[in-house]
């Protein structure tokens, strides 16, 4: 069903696969959470297409990035503020978690092209005392 309520439509595929493969594949199926192989070929579908979609600077994308880094390092926080502002067109809204006495975590949610992303993506990635990051893609079609 569609948001609307008016059922998709359907196509039928055949797919062959070698034995183990598809062994391997019905763990994964099961380990995933997936009711059925079906829905899980299409979330891999989609994934792989919205990989797809990133591949090219000039498309309109959304996701979120997220660090983890120690709030006590000089001068990180103003830094992280100030790169957020450069970027102030593509980020929807961030939040700001505190994981522990020495590390946060923040969250901004993204949305304009890759481009701008990705920029916003490596600007926090330089920055001296951010632990880890990472950008979860998504697509806004």
């Amino acid at each position: 069903m569609t948001e609307k309520g008016v059922m998709k439509e359907l196509a039928r595929i055949g797919v062959s696969l070698e034995g183990e493969l598809l062994k391997s594949f019905d763990k994964w199926v099961i380990g995933e959470g997936y009711p059925t192989r079906s829905e899980a070929i299409e979330g891999l579908i989609n994934s792989a297409l919205v990989k797809k979609q990133w591949q090219k600077p000039g498309n309109y994308v959304a996701g979120a990035v997220i660090f983890v880094y120690d709030h006590h390092r000089r001068q990180l926080v103003n830094k992280m503020l100030n790169i957020q502002h450069n970027f102030d067109k593509i980020i929807i809204s961030s939040q700001h978690i505190h994981l522990d006495h020495n590390n946060c975590l923040e969250i901004i949610a993204v949305k304009g092209l890759v481009r701008e992303i990705l920029g916003l993506v490596t600007d926090i990635k330089s920055v001296k005392g951010i632990k880890h990051s990472d950008l979860i893609m998504t697509t806004v079609g």
